[in-house]
């Protein structure tokens, strides 16, 4: 079992997250296979999903929300970062670490620990924890911790309307460094279901249809939420902002309502109407958002959700607002938005 130890010296002390500015419609997905556009994107909660340029793979992605994540920090240099792990289902290579390439882009030097990290949308803030237990320690004083994913799904299939790309970055460190949050405790909720899934070679994952959420999403996202508030003896009324995982809008709503959690408390972080799931950056670009917006004392709750299945549930206190870099908020790159057919779509995918 996961101890219920608190974090006395782990803050984050940068962050950032990068959605690329092409989106194509839920109804311009349908109009392709003659189905009804309104209501499947009613059924889902939403409009667009993010679609990352042909140019663009998870590496890219996860640099340009690490470069961002280290210009809020009023202190850090890249060649301070001791570790960095990356977390996604779409790593450009089988064989070869997404980190080294990110970390040699930053220009972190040649003394960190890193890593490439798989559990399907969760795989980013298992990686948070990692860094936050090896801050902890003291082996480390920082480390940066990203998710990202270039979604993939088969054409036709439910998947394609959601799928969509994007990268989130936590730069958390020790008490050397300023810190805009505290990161106060984690605790994580796993099983073997297989909901969904992509073996070796297979180019598009599998999904075991409704299947994926009763006993899956809100399984895990509900009884992990809950298990976590009773270990560490905390209410959601404790809470100013919730970050549930959104695979589409009706799941974190309905998981919300189970476990008491309101509209103003999910608002600031709900943006998967307008971006679809990045899968591995879905929770973490939620919670970028809320540390964007938020305010100093409040208390935020995250927890994320990963195919196969599991989740991992941690809070932080905000300690002051970054007036940093406002230009690239993530209110502010929704608004930097370029609609694309389904013609186009294929031609970023490689398909025409």
């Amino acid at each position: 079992m996961i101890n219920p130890k608190k974090f006395t010296n782990v803050g984050v002390v940068g962050f950032g997250a990068y959605i690329p500015k092409f989106r194509i419609t839920v109804e311009e997905i349908a109009k392709v296979y003659e189905k009804d556009g309104k209501s499947i994107a009613a059924s889902l909660g939403l409009n667009q999903k993010a679609v990352a340029d042909r140019d663009e793979d998870t590496a890219t992605l996860a640099v340009e929300a690490a470069l961002l994540a280290i210009s809020r920090s009023s202190k850090l240099k890249p060649e301070n970062l001791g570790a960095v792990l990356i977390g996604s289902e779409s790593h450009p290579y089988v064989v070869k670490p997404t980190g080294s390439i990110v970390a040699e882009v930053l220009g972190v030097g040649r003394d960190y620990l890193t890593a490439d990290l798989e559990f399907a949308c969760k795989a980013g803030t298992t990686a948070m924890t990692l860094i936050a237990s090896l801050i902890e320690s003291g082996l480390i004083d920082c480390g940066l911790a990203i998710g990202a994913d270039v979604a993939q799904s088969r054409p036709g299939d439910a998947l394609e309307y959601t799928a969509g790309a994007g990268a989130a970055a936590l730069i958390l460190g020790s008490k050397k460094y300023p810190w805009l949050a505290k990161l106060n405790t984690v605790s994580s909720f796993n099983s073997d279901t297989p909901d969904f899934w992509r073996r070796e070679a297979e180019k598009y994952p599998a999904h075991a249809g409704r299947f994926t959420g009763e006993p899956a999403y809100f399984t895990h996202v509900v009884q992990g939420t809950k298990e976590y508030l009773q270990k560490f003896k905390q209410k959601i009324s404790d809470f100013s902002h919730v970050v549930l995982h959104m695979p589409n809008a009706k799941f974190p709503q309905k998981a919300a309502a189970r476990l008491g959690i309101n509209r103003e408390q999910l608002k600031t972080g709900f943006i998967v109407p307008e971006i679809g799931n990045p899968y591995s950056a879905s929770a973490m670009t939620g919670l970028v958002k809320v540390l964007e917006e938020g305010k100093a004392g409040e208390k935020i709750l995250v927890t994320s959700y990963g195919s196969g299945a599991g989740s991992d549930s941690f809070s932080l206190t905000i300690k002051r607002k970054n007036p940093i870099n406002k230009k690239d908020d993530i209110k502010n790159q929704l608004k930097n938005v370029e609609q694309i057919s389904y013609t186009k779509y294929l031609h970023f995918l490689g398909k025409a």
